[in-house]
Parts: C-alpha cells; structure tokens; sequence
C-alpha cells in the first residue's frame, strides 16, 4: 500500500509530476495491500494458460493445411476431447498446488525485497532486470532438470511430464506436483538476488510462462518474435528433448542454448539436425530430377 493520500502528495514526495504510468500505478494500487498486489500473479496464472495456448489449439484442431508444414511432429494428433483433458489436468493442478504455493510464499516475497512503492522502475532496469531472472532460472532450470532425468527422478517425478512426446501449448505445466514445486524454485531465485518492483514481478512470471507454452507448441512458425533472441532454443528444440523422452540426455535447457553445448548435451540434436538436412537435400535433388517426391519434408521431422 503507497504511503500517500494524493497524488499531490505523492509528488511532493518524489520532487516532481509524477510520469503518466506512476499516476495508473497510484491510482490502482494506492489502498491495495501489497499482498492482494502480490496475489495477482495467481490471476495472471490462470488467464495466461487458458488464453495464450488458443491458438496453437485451435490450428492443431483445425488442421489447416497452411500450418501443417510447420508442425514438428506432424504424423502425432490429438483429440479435442484429448486436449481439453490436458487444460482440465493442469488446471487442477494449478488450483490445489501453485495456487496454494502462490498464496503462502509471500513472505519470502517481502523477505527478498520486491516493492510496489513510487517511484516505478525505468525501462531500462526492467529490462535488465528480467535478463538476470530469465539467465538465472535457465542456468538452475538446466541442472534440476538434468537430475530429473536421472534413473530416480524420472521414474518417480518427470515421467508425468514426458507423457507427452510431442507437446502441445497446454501442456507446458502438465508435470507432477513435487516438479512443480522443485522448478518454482530457480523463478524466484532471479528476483531474490536482483530484487525489482512488483511490476517488474509481474512481467517476470507473465513473460515465463508464455515462453513455456511457445516451446510446447508443437509449432515451429518462423514469424516467431523469439527467433530474434541469440541463443534461444524455442519449440523445435525443446521438441526433440519430449520425441526422444526417457533416453534423452539432450536439449535440457528451458530457454537459451549455451548450457547445453558448453555441457555437451545437445549432440544428438545437433547430430539429428545434421541428418536431417542431409536428407532433405537428397530429397530436393531427387525431387527436382524426377518431378517431385512421395515424402512430404516436414513427415522426416517424426521419423
């Protein structure tokens, strides 16, 4: 809760006007707790997993042949029926676990420092701030799960997320309740050494979670606004770590790429994307020979 009465008072606080986002900022949030502030990562939760998998859904549902190409692992499908059981399962999950887990950590919330004062941060610090957070939990992210992966982990937590060896956008968070509480960890691990605003908070998890769903899309669409980002991994990659599944020791990285090729863990992507270029080099020789081919490209991406 800010410790004015005005916005005039606000000002006179701060030495100036206060900018038009702080004046939104003051007027939403001056007679909120900090804690019903904090509580709306649990809204943003909720909203972003049943929203922003959508499309994906319905363009897998749909399947237009205009996106077929870009599907990764085109020979697998999906029901509806399918699909919605997955939404249903995460959604229990999100209400009788992160939800609850949400509701009871704010306490290490204000331990850490995360503020909701005047004044708000620049664009800048926020942007640098989220690039500590998104580089801190992939670092984390990618030893935790590279233990999941090992003979006990998988079998008694990660398998339940590997049900899915070809992904789909809402299954991001279908995984078992001790995963999600382990890989909480490396989220808040960010903010707890750069602590920021609560604004910044929010972006964090909103931005997190959206780029869980794009890498368990299922689609590989080349407008991706992530394409752009250096070493980022994207769905095509994470793709491979769920087609190989149990046996993978490869692709364990949640978003950038360097962990696993300073650690070597990415061989057999690379080593898979090798051949397959190779493949269909020898395919568009062949096709362009004898008029065209019988094996659709993109039906080697699930061979």
């Amino acid at each position: 809760m800010l410790p004015y009465n005005s916005l005039d008072e606000a000002a006179v606080s701060l030495g100036r006007n206060l900018t038009f986002a702080e004046t939104l900022w003051f007027n939403y949030s001056a007679n909120k707790s900090d804690y019903f502030l904090y509580c709306h990562n649990i809204l943003f939760m909720f909203l972003i997993y049943s929203t922003v998998p959508l499309p994906y859904v319905l363009v897998e549902l749909m399947r237009s042949a205009g996106f077929e190409k870009y599907k990764i692992q085109p020979k697998v499908k999906l029901s509806s029926s399918e699909t919605f059981k997955c939404y249903k399962d995460v959604m229990r999950m999100s209400f009788l676990v992160v939800g609850p887990l949400q509701l009871l950590s704010y306490p290490s919330v204000k331990m850490i420092g995360i503020r909701t004062s005047l004044p708000l941060p620049s664009g800048w610090e926020i942007f640098l701030q989220l690039l500590v957070y998104f580089i801190v939990e992939d670092y984390t992210n990618y030893w935790i799960h590279r233990f999941l992966h090992g003979k006990w982990g998988y079998e008694k937590i990660h398998r339940v997320h590997h049900e899915y060896t070809a992904p789909i956008a809402f299954a991001a968070s279908y995984a078992h309740w001790a995963e999600i509480l382990i890989l909480g960890l490396p989220s808040f691990l960010g903010p707890a050494i750069v602590p920021g605003h609560m604004i910044t908070f929010w972006l964090w998890f909103v931005l997190r979670q959206i780029e869980a769903i794009e890498t368990h899309s299922g689609y590989d669409f080349p407008w991706t606004p992530t394409k752009y980002i250096p070493f980022y991994g994207g769905a095509e990659y994470h793709d491979y770590h769920h087609y190989v599944g149990r046996q993978s020791q490869s692709n364990f990285a949640s978003m950038f790429t360097y962990c696993d090729f300073i650690y070597g863990t990415d061989k057999g992507y690379r080593y898979q994307k090798k051949l397959l270029g190779k493949l269909k080099e020898g395919l568009k020789s062949d096709g362009e020979q004898n008029g065209g081919s019988d094996l659709p490209i993109q039906d080697l991406k699930s061979e």
